[in-house]
């Protein structure tokens, strides 16, 4: 049993510098977990304390039956049996690729074999004999994550592993690390601030905000299900509109939208996700098409975003369609909202 559970974790730098503030996170055995935010919110000392790099000023980290901080209490990192792959690898480049997998495994007649079973496990058999400058970055990383479970750690803990890595390289390493980690059944934690990289990678996301968890979910629901804008629009591209909510509905400027929930005020915000609207036929009439100006199109291979400030709203609104859009800046557009949609009293 090796779940992580955090309780109440505060760590200040200063009286007027709280970083944590009474964080709470629980994460189930054999699960990696992405901890998401924007810089400045808590992640990095959150896997310092989590690691024992730095004491806690309150709270508890426990992983299985043994606590590790807590009061009274604080772990050595070197006892906490917790693996860390740092960023780029920081592989020791003295070393081989072997000797490096092996550097933390206690039983000197196992080394060899367990760096094996290691080099295997991240697709890298055969490769122990190399030196690191020998290796690719990508490479480096999964000698880097081999390394952290070769003595069979009670957590791993990814600090934004795959930053150094270019976007071509970064997918396939995520999912062989990923797939790693869960033929090891190993409990991880991966802190990162690319919201692409935590829905694509984690089964658990953890999105966090001034030093508390704002929402922690799988990631279809952090993502269709966010629990307020300012989550909605972090995880992803978000449309907020103004409402007004009854019976299970939301009046907008784009008309009529079906809600999730039932709305516990009847003035807020509707939120929608870009791929939720769609664009028609400027001929096309009805009373759930509005008409819009397009005003930028962005094209990305697998999908392109259009701009529109759509008849009597304000604000520009984005519009997922897959693939190559017809639309052009200037030109004349219908606009339908379609399916169910999350609601949040205030204003956006």
């Amino acid at each position: 049993m090796t779940e992580l559970r955090i309780e109440g974790l505060t760590k200040a730098y200063g009286p007027d510098a709280t970083v944590l503030d009474g964080l709470g996170l629980t994460v189930p055995t054999g699960s990696l977990a992405a901890v998401l935010g924007p810089s400045g919110c808590g992640k990095t000392t959150l896997l310092r304390v989590i690691a024992g790099f730095l004491r806690a000023d309150a709270g508890t980290v426990a992983v299985g039956d043994r606590l590790l901080a807590g009061p009274g209490t604080h772990v050595p990192p070197e006892r906490r049996r917790i693996g860390i792959v740092p960023q780029e690898g920081a592989l020791f480049p003295h070393l081989s690729v072997a000797r490096n997998v092996a550097f933390g495994v206690a039983d000197r007649a196992a080394r060899r074999r367990r760096a094996a079973e290691m080099l295997d496990l991240v697709g890298l058999a055969g490769y122990g004999d190399r030196m690191p400058h020998e290796l690719s970055g990508g490479q480096q990383q999964r000698v880097a994550l081999a390394r952290a479970l070769a003595p069979e750690p009670a957590l791993v803990l990814l600090d934004e592993p795959f930053n150094a890595l270019d976007s071509a390289l970064r997918a396939g390493v995520r999912a062989d690390i990923r797939a790693a980690l869960r033929a090891s059944g190993a409990t991880a934690v991966l802190v990162t601030h690319d919201q692409q990289e935590a829905l694509s990678t984690a089964d658990l996301v953890a999105v966090v905000r001034e030093g508390r968890i704002a929402q922690c979910g799988p990631p279809h629901e952090v993502y269709t299900r966010p629990a307020d804008p300012w989550v909605a629009g972090f995880v992803g591209d978000a449309v907020l509109l103004p409402a007004h909510a009854a019976e299970g509905t939301a009046t907008t400027a784009l008309g009529a939208v079906e809600l999730r929930t039932p709305a516990a005020a009847p003035e807020g915000t509707v939120i929608l996700r870009p791929e939720q609207l769609r664009l028609t036929d400027p001929g096309e009439t009805g009373g759930t098409v509005y008409g819009a100006t397009v005003t930028d199109v962005r094209y990305y291979g697998h999908d392109a975003m259009v701009t529109v400030v759509a008849d009597g709203v304000e604000t520009p609104v984005d519009i997922r369609v897959a693939g190559h859009s017809p639309f052009r800046p200037g030109d004349r557009a219908g606009v339908r909202v379609t399916g169910r949609a999350g609601f949040h009293p205030g204003r956006p």
